[in-house]
């Protein structure tokens, strides 16, 4: 059998993904198996290995994760892939935690005709909230639904994480664990040596071991630092370490260690803690009680399959801080129960080698190409199906998501986000959203202005905006300042977008600096009625020969920016973004952005908003879409485009048309957008008549 797999983490980072790896890896090499894996390149003191238990490793370009720089986001292009696919020809292709990369694996895995196995390991919607994110949730969950509804086979390694994408509506779905080296990890590692180290004074040593990053949440652990006679001890490294050593200054932090000395200090543990709620398995509670170490560790996620209640430890609710300690406090005072609890802990992982584990992936890998090769594999318009299924599931999901989980998100949150409730936006065919028609029925668009509409109400505690959209294609500014402008006001926003001026700007003689002082003083009536206003100055593709629309744009921004400072509005010179230098931010039109274009101005007015994570969002929403599409040059030929678009712009200017005669607002009174739900494919979810009501 040939096996591709793709890694979203490995060597030298180790964690639960990569561990993993290398036991498969090397179960491979023992069946004589062929294996190739991919993984993210970077820079690194030590070598980065070119092959591991047998199989070559090819590396990809990555960048840092944002706020935790030890962790890669790997991209690799099609064509690269499709070489590694056409050399190696895989029978089977493993996606381990799958996101970018595994992302960029699977669809090259599609076009190859070759099955795939994905393996959630992963909680990234959790994380994003840990990370004060929140923002990102929704995206990345949607992101999950996609991506493992086209997967052949999905597994994941607990009950918990299994019902996770149920919930969602990812199908094909199979349990599959994970082993426990019990040669390293046994209770007779127990070195009283270390242990005396680590205790001088015979304290109970309680535990943890993992990651210091923000997902683990092992801040939770200072309310055992207080506890008489016991000594915390901290093992791992990561992004959280200064903080942690600043909040818990008696606890001893020791560091990454690995190996035989890991094994060493786990059982030399008395109890072993572990707070975080996002595990998805935790193979560090399953070494624990391999170790003959009781466990304490919170009801949620991997950890409710391996810890027994009363038997090898206790879980405790999450969250409830008190419970927490109440638990360690009960093992810490009773030697007897802790030495009760070890033994039968050691007995609960008797039979879980990775022997075992490994072969029982490797009856998934076969079942997987058996499929493929009877027909069985789903069909490509069963993973559409699959996919808008998983999307429908993600609204449910998000509806239905606790207070509690609100709750931790906005104490988790590093910056205090602003809450506007509501957001009127004021422009053209760009405000409008023309040509934007990611996940939209034909003839609507979504565009930048309602997609922030969406993301700023995440931002509000009731995840509630009431929102309008004035803008119509064809606008110039005289009309918007003397019609769409007297309607904001009368729906007394407290937020207003204004983006206008192209379609003045675009005639020969337009007077730029007389424009621009005609939007100012539309600034100024905004901003005197307390709303906060931002205004978007204009901007042209990256066109040969449109050198003179550039030269009156930037006069124009230069003379509008100017009126924003003095009103105090905010203001967004998107025109010098480098996006705009990639001609797949435009549409097939040539005149209006494309939908990747919309969602980069979104993110782009957001971080001049302020709104918490607005940059992290934007860079993990480029990676998680499809592929851009080629060049314009290459999606239209030049008379095909002139047949297409230019002459019905040119008919409509001979009979003295526009594009949007008679066209009204998309949204000329307010609608209600509910941040943590997206509506038909994506697209702000309004709310129902009724619901509106009740929000006035």
């Amino acid at each position: 059998m040939r096996v591709l797999l793709f890694a979203e983490s490995f060597l030298p980072h180790m964690n639960g993904v990569t561990n993993s790896l290398l036991h498969s890896l090397a179960h491979l090499q023992r069946r004589g198996d062929e294996a190739v894996v991919i993984a993210p390149h970077f820079e690194s003191l030590q070598p980065l290995p070119s092959s591991v238990h047998g199989a070559s490793v090819v590396r990809m370009p990555s960048i840092p994760a944002p706020g935790y720089p030890q962790v890669r986001v790997a991209a690799a292009g099609m064509r690269r892939l499709g070489a590694v696919f056409r050399q190696f020809r895989p029978d089977v292709v493993h996606l381990a935690s799958p996101f970018v990369l595994g992302w960029q694996g699977l669809k090259a895995a599609e076009r190859a005709g070759v099955p795939t196995v994905a393996v959630y390991q992963t909680d990234l919607p959790g994380y994003a909230a840990r990370y004060g994110v929140p923002g990102a949730q929704q995206l990345l969950t949607s992101h999950l639904a996609r991506l493992h509804g086209r997967a052949s086979v999905n597994l994941a390694p607990s009950s918990a994480a299994l019902a996770d994408l149920e919930r969602i509506g990812v199908p094909r779905l199979a349990l599959w664990g994970r082993g426990v080296d019990t040669e390293r990890f046994r209770p007779s590692r127990r070195n009283d040596a270390r242990r005396a180290e680590l205790a001088p004074e015979g304290e109970v040593v309680i535990g943890y071991v993992g990651r210091l990053a923000p997902e683990k949440q092992v801040e939770d652990l200072a309310v055992l630092a207080d506890l008489p006679g016991v000594r915390v001890v901290i093992v791992g490294d990561g992004p959280s370490r200064p903080e942690l050593e600043a909040l818990m200054p008696g606890a001893r932090f020791l560091g990454f260690r690995g190996g035989e000395e890991l094994a060493e200090i786990v059982a030399g543990f008395d109890i072993f803690v572990h707070p975080g709620e996002h595990e998805t398995f935790c193979q560090t509670v399953q070494e624990a009680l391999a170790s003959g170490v009781p466990v304490v560790a919170t009801g949620r996620g991997g950890p409710v399959d391996l810890v027994q209640s009363s038997r090898t430890g206790w879980l405790y609710r999450p969250g409830d801080l008190a419970d927490l300690r109440a638990r360690v406090a009960d093992l810490a005072g009773d030697a007897a129960k802790r030495a009760a609890f070890a033994s039968a802990a050691v007995a609960s992982v008797e039979g879980r080698s990775w022997r075992a584990v490994c072969e029982e992936l490797v009856g998934h890998y076969e079942a997987a190409i058996g499929d493929a090769a009877t027909g069985n594999a789903a069909t490509g318009m069963e993973t559409i199906e699959a996919a808008a299924i998983g999307t429908a599931a993600v609204r449910a999901s998000a509806v239905r998501a606790s207070a509690s989980t609100a709750n931790q998100v906005a104490e988790t949150a590093s910056l205090q986000a602003p809450a506007w409730s509501s957001y009127v936006a004021l422009g053209d065919s760009l405000t409008e959203g023309l040509c934007d028609t990611s996940r939209q029925p034909e003839g609507e668009f979504r565009g930048w202005a309602d997609r922030l509409a969406t993301l700023l109400a995440h931002t509000r505690e009731d995840s509630h905006l009431e929102y309008a959209n004035l803008a119509v294609r064809s606008k110039r500014i005289a009309e918007v300042m003397d019609g769409q402008l007297p309607a904001a006001i009368r729906l007394r926003p407290e937020l207003v977008s204004v983006l206008v001026g192209a379609n003045d700007l675009v005639r020969l003689r337009a007077a730029p600096i007389a424009l621009a002082d005609r939007v100012g003083a539309g600034v100024a009536c905004l901003a005197a009625t307390g709303a906060t206003v931002l205004v978007v100055g204009v901007f042209a593709p990256p066109y040969a020969g449109l050198g003179g629309l550039h030269s009156r744009m930037r006069r124009f921004n230069e003379r509008l920016h100017r009126h924003c400072e003095v009103h105090g509005a905010l203001f967004v010179d998107f025109a010098e973004d480098p996006i705009l230098a990639d001609r797949s931010s435009w549409a097939a039109d040539r005149v209006h952005l494309s939908s990747r274009g919309h969602r980069a101005l979104c993110y782009r007015v957001a971080e001049v908003l302020g709104i918490p994570g607005a940059t992290e969002i934007g860079a993990l929403d480029r990676v998680v879409h499809e592929d851009s599409p080629p060049p314009f040059e290459e999606r239209l030929p030049a008379l095909r485009w002139m047949w297409r678009h230019a002459r019905p712009w040119m008919i409509r200017r001979i009979r003295g048309r526009r594009a949007g005669d008679g066209m009204q607002a998309k949204h000329a009174g307010t609608v209600a957008i509910v941040g943590r739900m997206v509506g038909r494919a994506g697209a702000p979810e309004q709310a129902s008549a009724q619901d509106r009501k009740e929000a006035h």
